[in-house]
């Protein structure tokens, strides 16, 4: 598995968090998810069916702005 980290903006609380956490896990091959409030990134472990761009794409849709 690799891992990214992801900067995301717009995060205001750990309702936030939740919701960015779940969009990630939604996807096929997501291993383990740190999100943090305080530095604005998550770090996604993630295997080859899943590409960073649709981690990406996933928190977009969550409604937060992101980019690795």
């Amino acid at each position: 598995m690799e891992t990214i980290i992801i900067k995301i903006s717009g995060m205001k609380n750990e309702e936030c968090v939740r919701a960015v956490a779940n969009a990630i896990q939604d996807l096929p091959s997501i291993g383990h998810i740190a999100v943090s409030l305080e530095t604005g990134e998550a770090s996604v472990e993630h295997g080859r069916f899943v590409s960073p761009e649709d981690i990406l794409q996933a928190v977009v849709d969550a409604g937060y702005d992101a980019a690795c």
